[in-house]
């Protein structure tokens, strides 16, 4: 014997209160879902210039996505004063960065094929950013990054800092931004 219903659809008619309102298609078609009353809205008559207005050769923009990137890599570290790891990150030699990066290596089944022109710094700094465990690289600058990993006990390591302080000695601005930032930029 075929399973009767309790309720019986209905086939017509406003949805029961709380069940799933219907899309009806044919002859009375009407949408039985709530909507809201759409509003008119008065443009702005500025608005509407300013969108429609060619652009001039004065308002093009004049930087580069790099010097914006850079920009902004530079603004996001503020140097207040020097912490305990940045102390020991100036204490580490170039022979032990050496040695983190031949540790990295090794965990390696087959060496890196297209990073042979990149150097030794470049290549921490770029393992650095593809390592998910010290948190998200875009849209923030590698120290701070570092920092922030440091602070939430992620043990990040202390090489990489080392770099970082190495470079901006150097007065590279551009070892801040991560290269997965540059490429979204």
């Amino acid at each position: 014997m075929p399973a009767t219903r309790r309720n019986p659809i209905k086939t017509t008619g406003p949805a029961a209160r709380g069940a799933q309102s219907r899309l009806a298609f044919g002859s009375h078609s009407r949408i039985t879902k709530p909507s809201l009353p759409t509003q008119t809205k008065k443009k702005d008559p500025a608005l509407v210039e300013d969108l429609t207005r060619a652009p001039s050769s004065e308002c093009a923009p004049t930087a580069t996505v790099e010097v914006v990137v850079q920009e902004r890599a530079k603004g996001e570290v503020v140097k207040v004063h020097k912490t305990k790891e940045e102390e020991d990150a100036a204490k580490v030699s170039d022979a032990r960065v050496k040695k983190y990066w031949k540790t990295v290596e090794d965990e390696r089944k087959a060496p890196r094929v297209h990073q042979q022109d990149l150097s030794l710094h470049e290549k921490i700094l770029r393992h650095f950013d593809i390592s998910s465990q010290y948190g998200p690289c875009i849209g923030i600058a590698r120290t701070k990054r570092w920092k922030r990993a440091n602070g939430l006990r992620l043990h990040p390591p202390i090489e990489v800092l080392a770099v970082l302080l190495k470079e901006e000695a150097k007065e590279n601005t551009k070892t801040e931004v991560a290269t997965v930032d540059e490429l979204m930029a």
